[in-house]
């Protein structure tokens, strides 16, 4: 079998490269200090943990590599209102075009549709790729540990902090966890899919929150995310 996920990076390789070419990092980086004020991914998740309310993160999804189109007749707009009065504390907006049927276009449309606050669902190798979500709106950004290096995965995490992302830290199994926690992103996910065969297991999760993560309580999306309390937020980060 393939490696699915090698296939989706060497794609986003090159996607990123002839975005890069489109558009200058300078470019897009002085257009970034022009968008709005993030809304809060993970102070929406606190906020509803703290209410003893559920914190549900709602996908707005077309496609998908193992599935194919899950969605017909798509309308991210309808969509993420019919999220936002089902009670959804945020959305994960698929945006990867070539393999889940994605577009950027989608999350701004989401982000019109609702005042929720929106993760850029996407596969991150790039420092032009937070640039970007930053100039799309998204309020959160999805970094797949078994994509990047430790280095990548810490860079990636403070430029985003420093822009006012979130991050939302993706991982398969322990070893995977313990790199996520040598970062400093506060949410950490756990997908029960592998992304290298996407096989999915239920039995991925119990492990990895037993004992490490048992004191932090668990969110539910297509992955299941923790809040972490190792690294709090300045107010003004």
């Amino acid at each position: 079998m393939s490696d699915i996920l090698e296939r989706i990076l060497a794609r986003k390789r090159e996607e990123v490269a002839a975005r890069r070419a489109a558009w200058p990092l300078e470019k897009l980086r002085s257009h970034t200090a022009e968008v709005p004020t993030t809304r809060g991914f993970e102070a929406s998740l606190r906020a509803r943990i703290r209410h003893g309310q559920p914190a549900v993160i709602a996908e707005v999804k077309k496609a998908s590599p193992s599935k194919g189109v899950i969605r017909p007749n798509f309308d991210p707009t309808a969509i993420a209102q019919s999220y936002a009065s089902a009670g959804a504390a945020c959305l994960s907006v698929l945006t990867d075009e070539d393999f889940f049927q994605g577009h950027d276009r989608y999350l701004t449309q989401a982000r019109r549709a609702c005042v929720l606050p929106i993760l850029r669902k996407d596969f991150t190798i790039d420092e032009y790729q937070i640039y970007e979500s930053r100039e799309l709106g998204a309020d959160c950004i999805l970094l797949i540990v078994a994509a990047l290096p430790d280095s990548r995965l810490s860079e990636f995490t403070d430029l985003a902090l420093e822009l006012g992302i979130d991050v939302l830290m993706e991982v398969h199994d322990g070893e995977e966890l313990e790199r996520a926690l040598t970062t400093r992103a506060s949410l950490i996910g756990i997908n029960n899919r592998n992304l290298r065969t996407f096989e999915t297991s239920l039995y991925i999760t119990r492990p990895l929150t037993t004992p490490t993560l048992s004191h932090r309580p668990p969110l539910i999306e297509s992955i299941t995310a923790t809040i972490t309390n190792r690294y709090p937020r300045r107010a003004n980060s």
